[in-house]
């Protein structure tokens, strides 16, 4: 059960062979997310339509938008008891020594770890590993469109722009936030990421008891009102949905664009994502156990994001506040130079999503052609160049080789933002910024 009051109907763990519970009033499809770049990408691969078509998984992932984390939910309500700190030391040791060497440690903890240590039958490390490289062999303009549409997603989206709209942490702690974001994405694309020793197995988990914080915090301070209407806050179905996105975008933007991928590669790539979610705490009933039945989700989940909120426009004018001159004639040119890269956002994304984005910000009318035209030709000559690529000889060894490092434009980001973040005082991802939000 919640590890709330139960004061809502909904307000619990799904078990195999219950009713569904039907998804929140506010996930109904908006026409706002069906841009052109969605209809490109999802359309060779499921039917793509304004109201999409239900399937047992997308019924399945409106039942769990009301729903978070169990395991790592009851950790969070274990540490109230002990203490955050007492309890932040517990975990980190299970992490780096395992839980077996933890005194005293809450059954909740225990729980945990027992899921973390075992991997899910499905698992295949070899395809695991195979997902890795084809992911990172997407092109840089692939790429692109992920950072950007989880992008849209983070700001215009209802539940995510809500969630880090309240908690402030692009607000308050942006660098910091930014950093902490950027090693996540490289670190999972680093070899041997799914190994339970690894650096990124361990990010994954204190990303994982982040979400579970914030989502206790966020539902004191919203109330049972806003979850009757919207569901749990970082619910169990957005980490899913978020992990199929992550994973599907770049290959699906590379294929839309004539650099074909077979359905068995991009199986193997939603293994790899699938993994990840496993990690951060996704019921296993809830995770697609192929490419297809993940993209219905994601398209599901995309036409019924909602937004943009109040907290969009709030997030939007704090970064315009800090970036923007208060002389005329300085933000004035600044605004006229906003506009090729808001042109190249709404190539990847979707001029309703920009504009959306932009609505209530002084970047509202930017125009955005001829920009966004410029930028369509130019994101496709990147994926031809990479497709003219693929047909010299030894292309399976020049993967091998893109790979073995991670993501090398993650890797360049990382140095980038490292470099930005240590101006403003921060360095490390400690992951630990929700330690106090539960107090």
């Amino acid at each position: 059960m919640s590890i709330l009051a139960d004061r809502h109907p909904y307000d619990y763990y799904y078990r195999e062979g219950m009713e569904l519970r039907p998804g929140p009033e506010s996930a109904r499809p908006s026409d706002l997310w069906l841009t052109k770049p969605h209809i490109e990408q999802f359309s060779p691969w499921v039917p793509v339509a304004a109201t999409p078509a239900g399937t047992p998984l997308t019924r399945l992932f409106d039942d769990h938008r009301w729903q978070g984390d169990e395991l790592m939910d009851a950790v969070v309500a274990a540490f109230k008891k002990t203490g955050m700190a007492r309890g932040r030391a517990m975990f980190d040791r299970a992490l780096d020594r395992g839980i077996d060497t933890v005194a005293d440690p809450p059954p909740a903890l225990v729980d945990l770890f027992r899921q973390l240590d075992d991997p899910p039958e499905w698992f295949d490390a070899r395809r695991w590993e195979r997902g890795r490289r084809l992911w990172i062999n997407s092109s840089l303009a692939g790429k692109a469109t992920m950072m950007l549409s989880d992008a849209m997603g983070t700001f215009v989206g209802a539940e995510v722009s809500s969630a880090t709209g309240q908690t402030r942490r692009f607000l308050a702690d942006f660098r910091r936030r930014e950093l902490e974001t950027v090693a996540w994405f490289y670190g999972v694309t680093r070899p041997g990421g799914a190994d339970r020793r690894s650096p990124a197995f361990k990010s994954i988990v204190r990303v994982r008891l982040m979400h579970a914080q914030a989502r206790l915090a966020l539902r004191r301070i919203w109330g049972e009102e806003h979850f009757a209407r919207h569901g749990n806050p970082i619910s169990n179905a957005m980490t899913m949905g978020a992990a199929v996105t992550f994973g599907l975008l770049p290959p699906l933007f590379d294929h839309a664009h004539g650099r074909r991928i077979s359905p068995a590669d991009l199986d193997d790539v939603m293994l790899y994502w699938s993994s990840i979610a496993h990690l951060m705490g996704v019921a296993d009933e809830l995770i697609p156990r192929d490419a297809t039945d993940a993209l219905r989700m994601a398209h599901h989940m995309i036409l019924t994001a909602g937004g943009p909120t109040d907290w969009t426009a709030v997030t939007v004018n704090a970064a315009c506040e800090r970036v923007l001159s208060r002389s005329p004639v300085r933000r004035r040119l600044q605004l006229h130079a906003a506009a090729p890269v808001l042109g190249l956002i709404s190539a990847l994304t979707g001029e309703s999503l920009v504009r959306a984005l932009l609505g209530a910000s002084p970047l509202a009318a930017v125009r955005l052609q001829p920009w966004q035209r410029i930028a369509e030709r130019l994101v496709h000559l990147n994926v031809l160049l990479r497709r003219a690529g693929d047909r010299l000889p030894f292309t399976e060894r020049r993967m091998r080789r893109r790979a073995r490092d991670g993501d090398g434009w993650q890797r360049a980001g990382l140095a980038l933002v490292t470099r930005l973040a240590a101006r403003s005082g921060v360095s490390g991802t400690p992951y630990d910024h929700h330690d106090t939000s539960v107090a």
